[in-house]
């Protein structure tokens, strides 16, 4: 058998920047345009932008802004043309690409309309060829984009050049890709009120820019992010093209970049600092390259997959395949909250002091039974005092329809007790003026916000109840970001930080559990993790924080890497069912939720093939066979 050899230049086809998080990529990027700006300023000339939409830029645009109004960074020489917008879509609408750039950047800054350009989803068929061709016209006329900013999707599309667009394409009006439409869901509400055709620069009109900057931002990035910076240019992969381009940056999160090899795999790039972590990651990875268990792993297996230098380092397979297989060994426990009277110097929880109060935060009203309902329910069974946290109330995540039949429900309830029956009139009617006359992304009204928030509350309080969890252990956040009636939230705020500083005050847990998912950084996870990271920065020399372990769970969406994985909880098949019954508590998440991603599949469905996964996994390397697991990432502060 040949050993695999790899290099750094081979892999990475393009000049790839990673940052620690997308502000200081959003910066980088904001400060880079800036700078052109200010260049051609000095010789009178115009500085051409090409601007993109979609949550990567937002960033971006702040800080223009920002540069705008505090350091006198002037639009005023300023051309700028959209990428794309979509067909049909009147400029007015709430998800139109000309709403979005206005409240975005061009209404903040002193740019002149005349120079702003979007393509025109309001034209009539006939006319949209016409159009395409005169844009084309009059980038050239600009004199071509200087400065062209992009984000990918999750196709690989720049702009709404989707898989098969070519290299010479042109402004056109092209058919959405059904992951595109999926993703747009949470603009639309449902997906059936997706535009299903838009509005595109051409691949070749990209091109042509002068200067390209590519940003990616989230895990669920991460994927793409690899094929276009290490893979073959294809059609398949529109952003692949970009590696014939000559002045092309990308900027990336450390989370897009988490499947880049020298990331994800480094020993397939060049010489390594090996540490125990990267060596536990090395050899998990081997054993699920080779398909062998971690102890049946061989000398001859580590030359072969390029592991030479780990094998220099340790001396043999055996004794390093012993190490790791005993290290993942000991991340198993069926007592997440620490087994009483045990030896605990090998396990993830201690023992002591038991029992503990574990304190579970939940992003949404049901990502604690999503994501942990099977520890969540060993936490209550074994003893211990556990508290569930609910940090927004979910309202949007609820069906027009299910607020009108709550709202008939109230009414109904009203006149048969007699109750307030004029107030229940008013209010019943209302409600069912508002929905009716509803537009695509109106903001819900105060009363019918608040409905739907009681819905999402009574599903989580008769979760909860299932779970053994007492009621006045029960908390209901409804952070201030949170409550804006629409999809786009408020920025984290110091009322939201408040707001766990004063909960984890007054509980003092021993142990707190979070949803670590940062697949999307723009969404309520990571602002809810956020919130619980700040507060405990402040906490942190608090007497009983001190003594207090804090664990990540993941969502619905994914799960930890078994390399990361600190804690995994066995679930049993009779646990997996009670952890399915508390999931179907909430009803109005049932069948098909308001905002099911790309994913069809039901959470509950979702949560158990990811539980099952993992388990498999363990099994494949050679530990304990179970029918499902909960895995947990301890976070150090």
């Amino acid at each position: 058998m040949e050993t695999l050899t790899f290099s750094v230049t081979a892999l990475e086809k393009l000049p790839v920047t990673i940052f620690d998080t997308p502000e200081e990529g959003c910066r980088r990027i904001a400060h880079s345009i800036a700078t052109t700006i200010r260049e051609k300023q000095k010789t009178g000339e115009k500085a051409v932008l090409g601007l993109a939409t979609g949550s990567s830029p937002i960033g971006v645009y702040q800080e223009l802004v920002r540069l705008h109004k505090d350091e006198n960074l002037s639009f005023r020489n300023v051309v700028t043309f959209n990428l794309d917008e979509y067909y049909p879509m009147q400029p007015d609408a709430l998800q139109s690409y000309v709403h979005f750039m206005q409240e975005h950047l061009f209404r903040h800054v002193d740019i002149l309309p005349e120079n702003v350009h979007i393509p025109d989803g309001s034209l009539p068929i006939e006319k949209v060829a016409d159009f395409c061709a005169a844009y084309e016209q009059l980038i050239e006329e600009a004199g071509g984009i200087d400065v062209q900013l992009l984000g990918i999707g999750r196709t690989g599309h720049i702009g709404f050049n989707e898989p098969g667009s070519g290299l010479t394409s042109h402004t056109r009006l092209v058919k959405l890709d059904a992951l595109t439409i999926a993703d747009a869901t949470k603009d639309f509400i449902k997906e059936e009120f997706v535009p299903l055709r838009a509005i595109t620069m051409g691949v070749g009109t990209i091109m042509k820019a002068r200067k390209i900057i590519m940003m990616a931002w989230g895990e669920g990035k991460a994927p793409i992010v690899r094929q276009m910076v290490e893979g073959k240019i294809s059609e398949e992969v529109p952003a692949s093209f970009l590696q014939q381009h000559e002045r092309v940056t990308v900027i990336l999160d450390q989370w897009a970049a988490a499947e880049l090899s020298r990331i994800k795999t480094p020993w397939l790039v060049g010489l390594v600092d090996w540490d125990q972590d990267l060596m536990r990651r090395a050899v998990i990875w081997l054993s699920l390259q080779a398909k062998k268990p971690l102890l049946k792993l061989t000398d001859e297996d580590y030359r072969h997959w390029g592991l030479t230098d780990l094998l220099v380092r340790v001396g043999s397979a055996y004794s390093l395949n012993i190490q790791v297989h005993n290290a993942i060994q000991n991340t198993i426990t069926g007592w997440p909250g620490g087994k009483p009277g045990s030896d605990d110097s090998h396990r993830p929880e201690r023992a002591n002091p038991f029992p503990k109060t574990s304190l579970i935060f939940s992003p949404h009203p049901d990502d604690d039974v999503i994501s942990m309902g099977g520890t969540l329910l060993r936490l209550a069974d074994q003893g211990h005092a556990v508290h569930v946290a609910y940090q927004t109330s979910g309202n949007i995540a609820v069906f027009d329809d299910d607020a009108h039949r709550f709202a008939d429900f109230a009414l109904g309830l009203s006149k048969k007790l007699g109750i307030a029956t004029e107030e229940f009139n008013n209010l019943h009617s209302h409600v069912g003026d508002f929905l009716e006359h509803k537009k695509l992304g109106q903001e819900d009204t105060e009363i019918v916000q608040s409905i739907k928030s009681l819905i999402r509350q009574g599903e989580a309080l008769a979760a909860c109840r299932f779970c053994g969890v007492k009621k006045e252990n029960v908390h209901f956040m409804n952070l201030p970001f949170y409550e804006t009636g629409q999809v786009k939230k408020k920025p984290l705020g110091e009322e939201d930080i408040q707001a766990v500083v004063e909960l984890l005050t007054k509980v003092k847990p021993q142990q707190i559990f979070a949803a670590g998912d940062l697949r999307d950084p723009h969404g309520t996870h990571r602002v809810c993790l956020n919130a619980i990271l700040e507060a405990i920065e402040r906490l942190k020399h608090e007497p009983w924080m001190q003594d207090c372990y804090v664990w990540l769970y993941r969502g619905a969406w994914q799960e930890w890497d078994i390399e990361d994985i600190e804690m995994a909880v066995p679930i049993s098949p009779e646990e997996l069912l009670r952890k399915r019954k508390a999931i179907f508590k909430h009803q109005s998440q049932k069948d098909s939720p308001v905002f099911p991603g790309n994913d069809k599949r039901e959470f509950w469905q979702r949560a158990e093939d990811r539980n099952r996964a993992t388990a498999r996994i363990y099994d494949q390397l050679g530990l304990t066979e179970y029918e499902a697991m909960e895995a947990f990432k301890r976070y150090h502060f």
